[in-house]
C-alpha cells in the first residue's frame, strides 16, 4: 500500500464525502508533493460540497487550508525543497500570461484553478500543488503549530484581504459581520493596529459574542441590533445577502461594506439612500500571492492565535456538519 493513500472524496454535491484508498499523487512538472499534517475545513468547502460553487472536479478531495511537508518535486522546482514546511491555499494555479495576471490581479484571472475545488486539496494524507502557489510557513512542524497554523490559509489569507480592500488601518471603526474562522484571526488583527471591532452575530448567539470580547471587541452583539456609534467599514464573513443593506445603514457616509465569501444569498432591493454619500460596496474573489507574502509574516510577528478544534481525517462529514449548523468557535481542522 506504499504507493496508496487516504482520502475523503467527494463523489457527487450533496452527497457525503467517502473515506477512499485512492492513488497517492506524484508531481509533475513545476509541482511539489506534500504529507498534509493539517487541513483546515472552510466554509466554501461547505459550499463545494453542498453544490453551491458550480463544476467541481469530480470526484474531488477538498480542503485548500493546507498545512504540510515537501515530501518531493517535479521537474524544474527549485523550490520549496524537499523537507520544507509549507502552505497551500485557495489559489492553486493561474496562466500568468492574461491582463490580470500581468497586472498583480492573478485573482481574477479567467484560467485560474483552486485547491479542493478544481485541484484535488488536502483531506488526505499527501498532495500535490504548483509550486508557485506554495507558501513557506513560520514555525515547526509539530502537530500542535501545523493545527494553528492551517486557518492562516484562507480564512487568514481572505480576512486580510477583505480588510486591506476595506482600507486596512485607515477605519478607526471596524463591523465585522459573522464571527466565524476568519473574524476571529482578522479581530486580532485589527486590534493590533489600534483599531475599534464591531462583532456582529447570529441572533442570541452569546457564545459568540463572548468570545469576540474576549479578543478586543468594543462592542458584539446581534446582526438585527445597531451598533452604539456608526462605523467607518464593515466586513462580511457570514453569506447571507440581507446583510448588505442592514451593514450599510450602520456605515458613515463615505465608509465601504466589503464582502469575503466567495458565495451569497442574493441581496434584496434597498433603497439609494443607503448608497447614497459616497458609501461603497464591494466584494473579494480569491487572494493574490502578494496577500500571503504580507499576511503570513505579519501573523507570526504579531502573533495571532487561532481557535481550532481538530478532527481526524475520517470525520471530515461531522467537521463539516458542526461548520455549518454553527457548533464551531474558530475553525475546525482536519489532521490526518
Amino acid at each position: 500500500m506504499a504507493d496508496k493513500m487516504r482520502a475523503m472524496r467527494l463523489q457527487a454535491p450533496g452527497q457525503p464525502l467517502v473515506l477512499e484508498w485512492i492513488p497517492r499523487p506524484e508531481p509533475g512538472p513545476g509541482e511539489v508533493q506534500l504529507r498534509v499534517l493539517a487541513c483546515g475545513v472552510c466554509r466554501t468547502d461547505l459550499h463545494v460540497v453542498d453544490g453551491e460553487l458550480d463544476d467541481p472536479a469530480l470526484p474531488l478531495v477538498p480542503g485548500h487550508e493546507i498545512v504540510g511537508i515537501v515530501t518531493a518535486v517535479g521537474e524544474g522546482v527549485q523550490a520549496p525543497a524537499v523537507g520544507s514546511y509549507i502552505g497551500v491555499p485557495w489559489l492553486g494555479w493561474t496562466c500568468g500570461s492574461c491582463d490580470h495576471c500581468m497586472a498583480g490581479r492573478e485573482n481574477l484571472c479567467a484560467s485560474a484553478l483552486f485547491t479542493g475545488y478544481t485541484l484535488d486539496g488536502g483531506y488526505a494524507e499527501f498532495c500535490v500543488a504548483d509550486a508557485r502557489y506554495c507558501f513557506s510557513l513560520p514555525g515547526t512542524q509539530t502537530p500542535g503549530d501545523a493545527q494553528a497554523a492551517a486557518p492562516l490559509l484562507c480564512a487568514g489569507l481572505i480576512g486580510y484581504r477583505t480588510w486591506r480592500l476595506a482600507g486596512g488601518e485607515t477605519p478607526r471603526r471596524l463591523g465585522i459581520y459573522g464571527f466565524g474562522a476568519a473574524a476571529h484571526i482578522l479581530a486580532q488583527l485589527a486590534v493590533a493596529k489600534g483599531q475599534s471591532v464591531y462583532a456582529f452575530t447570529r441572533k442570541g448567539d452569546t457564545t459568540a459574542q463572548a468570545f469576540a470580547r474576549r479578543l478586543g471587541a468594543v462592542w458584539a452583539g446581534g446582526s438585527d441590533e445597531a451598533p452604539p456609534e456608526p462605523l467607518d467599514a464593515a466586513l462580511l464573513f457570514a453569506p447571507v445577502g440581507e446583510l448588505i443593506p442592514i451593514a450599510l445603514s450602520h456605515v458613515r457616509p463615505g465608509g465601504a461594506v466589503v464582502s469575503g465569501g466567495i458565495h451569497m444569498s442574493d441581496i434584496p432591493r434597498f433603497p439609494y439612500r443607503l448608497l447614497w454619500q459616497e458609501r461603497s460596496v464591494s466584494s473579494v474573489a480569491n487572494l493574490t500571492r502578494r496577500d500571503g507574502d504580507e499576511f503570513l509574516p505579519l501573523a507570526a510577528r504579531l502573533p495571532i492565535h487561532t481557535e481550532t478544534r481538530a478532527y481526524p481525517l475520517e470525520e471530515a462529514n461531522q467537521a463539516l456538519a458542526d461548520l455549518r449548523e454553527g457548533r464551531l468557535t474558530g475553525a475546525a481542522v482536519l489532521m490526518p
